[in-house]
């Protein structure tokens, strides 16, 4: 089957996760700059799962590109990864509310490890449904990239529960890592 409702429903879907993250987002009660201070965690945190939207957008972008067709099993791997990304929103506000406390940033981490855990089936998915010889099987090769980001969120998860800042700092330097989108694909295509 095609792969054309399978993009639009994923846009459509992502795009109101984007919308219900910034729906979360209050202004602050006074006028001068000292009233941001207390929102700065809610916006740290906003700016964060933005930039994770961004990451998984792309990168679904690209790969749905390379792809020619999806099957039922695609189906079901694109909703279980879009089940964990609508989860942001909420576990977003959570953690930018509590930045310091434990159990917040821990699902956090949980949250966007199991939407790497997802993204990691989704394209196991469709590089099967493509073959062992196709564009995508040997752009995703290994997912030396994709392992260490699990690697990290279940390390962050771990860490929340002894320093939350330092779980908060994996979960950045897992978001820098994927800032520039992946080449692999891009790379094939272009080939």
């Amino acid at each position: 089957m095609g792969k054309q409702r399978l993009e639009a429903f994923s846009d459509g879907v992502i795009a109101i996760i984007i919308t219900i993250m910034v729906l979360e987002l209050r202004a602050p009660e006074g006028v001068d700059w000292s009233s941001l201070r207390p929102l700065l965690p809610v916006l740290l945190s906003y700016v964060l799962s933005f930039i994770y939207i961004g990451i998984y957008w792309n990168n679904h972008h690209h790969m749905l590109h390379a792809a020619s067709k999806v099957n039922g099993r695609i189906l079901w791997a694109n909703l279980h990864l879009l089940f964990w990304l609508s989860l942001l929103p909420f576990a977003t506000r959570w953690l930018g509310q509590n930045a310091l406390a434990s159990l917040p940033a821990a699902l956090y981490g949980f949250d966007l490890l199991m939407a790497g855990v997802a993204y990691f089936i989704l394209a196991r998915a469709l590089a099967r449904h493509h073959g062992q010889d196709s564009l995508l099987a040997q752009a995703f090769g290994r997912d030396a990239k994709g392992l260490a980001s699990i690697v990290i969120y279940a390390v962050g998860i771990a860490l929340a529960f002894v320093e939350p800042r330092l779980a908060n700092a994996l979960y950045v330097a897992v978001a820098l890592m994927w800032i520039v989108p992946d080449r692999r694909i891009e790379d094939r295509v272009a080939a």
